[in-house]
């Protein structure tokens, strides 16, 4: 228990204040030079502990036992958890009982604090100091990535401002040619109207020269144009054209404009024992673009799942369930146990693959080639499946009435909780046979796209209602929203397919809408998974394809 240093090596008697100490008392904690260590004994000689200053605190100063005097407590008893001294062992009060000597867990006990203070010190303080210096980086750079922000906003609005600009010099164009017809038709009924009036006025003059005339041959001859010239042509009326205005809405000229994420923060967990690396949060891309396309040859593609890029397990309404590696190479087919087509697939962390049979009520796990029940229903139909984070199932289902729908979350076969109704006592799901698809969130949260109910329906990981999205306002997306296929990734945000609009939904982990895929001639997206890379693997429905999709940079 030594410990020195260079200030212990001179530090100063504790009594003179002037010599140097030599000497320490473990005791009353003073350093003492030679000629101070008597005086400072002279009193209560037996309890000081007198040792050389580089050995200083090297003495243990047990605690005095309460029962004996002047005796000092070296051992507990275990059984009476209390400090006890030699005569207290030898008592009645404690025979056959287990002592404990206190030495011994002192000496634990600092070792303890020394691997604590050693801890301290050579991890969790850096890891603290890491976690600061990020954050006053974070804190610096604010001002230029807010003025990056806004500066993308002014150069939107610069081309917004050239569209515009360009837009009103076409109508300015279009009302010239206008102006020009309308001349040209004006001008056209004037050399009409004066031409007839010329040929009024001829005639007019022929009739004074036949009244001032008495030839009997030319008079008698005359014959009148008055009818002629009596039908007036009529007034040429021209409709001016008009500009009119269309009612700027804030909303829909803000998705024409563009749109600002939320602000997103999630918590990173940090082991100082073993150092993570730091991972950075994953941008969606402006423009999404695929990297594979799998032509699976089955009828109504509707689920896709995979454990790697090797394994990319598929399923339509056929009864077989098919496997392919990123290259559309065909690895493995399934047969189901009965003819009817799987509802969903999934796959186990160990590779094991489970799959639906909604004909005969049973949820089945295909693993090395053997082919077993794990949990069959009554009075209920088991539909669309989840492997969660822990291990567990979740599965959907709907009763043989198809008025109710339910997610019941298994370990194995058992069940360990029902997912029905909200705190009002009212259903979470719309009671149908449509089919549910599930995902689990990161952030432990049970998402449900209700096809029917035309809703994204979020509960927490006890079973609460956190919201449901119902679909997001736009002037190109104007068809019901259907979602069908869900996922979420490694930021939380959940994405769904929307089957009649031909697009993918991304949501933040609060249900706000993000923004759509919709880009990548996608028709009828039907079932929906990330792989490893993070990259999208899409059911179309119609076509039979599967297509990967990179979506995150």
């Amino acid at each position: 228990m030594a410990s020195s240093s260079s200030a212990q090596d001179v530090a100063r008697c504790d009594l003179c204040k002037t010599a140097i100490a030599q000497s320490y008392c473990d005791f009353c904690h003073v350093n003492l030079c030679k000629p101070c260590i008597g005086e400072h004994i002279s009193y209560e000689y037996d309890k000081h502990k007198i040792v050389p200053v580089l050995q200083r605190k090297s003495t243990l100063i047990y605690p005095g036992c309460v029962i004996h005097d002047n005796k000092a407590c070296e051992h507990r008893c275990t059984e009476c958890d209390i400090f006890v001294c030699s005569f207290c062992t030898a008592s009645k009060q404690h025979r056959g009982h287990e002592f404990l000597k206190l030495e011994e867990l002192y000496n634990t006990k600092k070792q303890n604090i020394q691997n604590d203070a050693e801890e301290l010190e050579s991890q969790i303080m850096p890891a603290y100091e890491d976690i600061a210096i990020d954050l006053e980086k974070q804190i610096a750079s604010l001002d230029d990535q807010y003025k990056k922000l806004t500066t993308e906003i002014s150069k939107q609005r610069e081309e917004i401002h050239r569209e515009i600009d360009i837009v009103i010099n076409q109508m300015e164009k279009e009302i010239g040619e206008i102006k020009v017809k309308h001349q040209s038709i004006l001008h056209k009924h004037l050399d009409e109207i004066k031409q007839l009036q010329s040929s009024i006025q001829q005639s007019l003059l022929s009739l004074r020269e036949m009244e001032e005339s008495n030839e009997v041959s030319s008079t008698i001859q005359f014959c009148s144009k008055h009818e002629e010239f009596g039908m007036i042509p009529p007034k040429l009326k021209i409709i001016m054209p008009k500009f009119i205005p269309k009612q700027i809405q804030r909303e829909r000229l803000r998705d024409v404009f563009g749109e600002i994420t939320s602000l997103s923060t999630t918590m990173e967990d940090k082991e100082h024992t073993s150092k993570k690396p730091n991972t950075s949060v994953r941008e969606l891309l402006d423009e999404p673009k695929v990297l594979n396309t799998i032509k699976t040859g089955q009828k109504k593609l509707c689920s896709v799942t995979c454990l790697n890029e090797e394994q990319i397990w598929t399923s339509g309404e056929t009864a077989n369930i098919k496997c392919f590696n990123i290259q559309g190479v065909l690895q493995k087919t399934i047969q189901k146990k009965s003819r009817e087509f799987p509802v969903d697939i999934a796959v186990e962390r160990d590779g094991a693959l489970l799959y639906s049979d909604w004909a005969r009520k049973t949820v089945y796990k295909v693993k090395n080639n053997h082919t077993g029940k794990i949990i069959t229903l009554q009075g209920w139909t088991p539909t669309n499946l989840c492997v969660t984070s822990s291990g567990d199932l979740l599965v959907a289902m709907h009763s043989h009435d198809e008025t109710q729908s339910k997610v019941v979350r298994y370990s194995g076969s058992t069940v360990k909780q029902t997912i029905q109704f909200d705190d009002e006592g009212q259903p979470l799901y719309s009671g149908n046979d449509y089919i549910k698809y599930i995902s689990e969130n990161r952030n432990l949260d049970i998402c449900v796209a209700d096809n029917k109910a035309g809703a994204v329906v979020v509960v927490n990981q006890a079973g609460k209602l956190r919201f449901r999205y119902t679909g997001h306002t736009s002037p190109t997306k104007n068809r019901p929203f259907t979602p069908r296929g869900i996922t979420t990734d490694s930021q939380s945000r959940i994405l769904t397919t929307d089957c009649k609009n031909h697009c993918i939904h991304i949501l933040e982990e609060n249900g706000q809408f993000l923004r759509y895929i919709d880009n990548c001639d996608l028709k009828d997206p039907f079932g929906l998974f990330l792989d490893n890379n993070e990259n999208l693997l899409l059911c179309e429905l119609e076509r039979s394809i599967v297509k990967q999709i990179k979506y995150v940079i």
